[in-house]
């Protein structure tokens, strides 16, 4: 399953940083940001909940580029 959620982020080189945070994420099978649109494409892994990992991504996120901002 593929869900497209907004993001907020500064700067190119955050978003990947965002990225990569999102990609080794438990849950999570693939994850592309794109920082001129402003969205995150995530899929998750067969029987993920997908809100459940979102809270992990958006932590996993924070930790690596703190003023992001994931619109669950």
């Amino acid at each position: 399953m593929k869900k497209t959620y907004k993001i907020d982020v500064d700067c190119a080189n955050c978003a990947n940083k965002m990225e990569e945070a999102a990609k080794k994420t438990s849950g999570v099978k693939d994850a592309t940001v794109n920082f001129m649109a402003l969205k995150m494409i995530v899929e998750f892994d067969e029987g993920a909940d997908a809100k459940a990992v979102m809270q992990d991504v958006l932590k996993n996120c924070k930790n690596v580029e703190d003023d992001c901002e994931i619109f669950l």
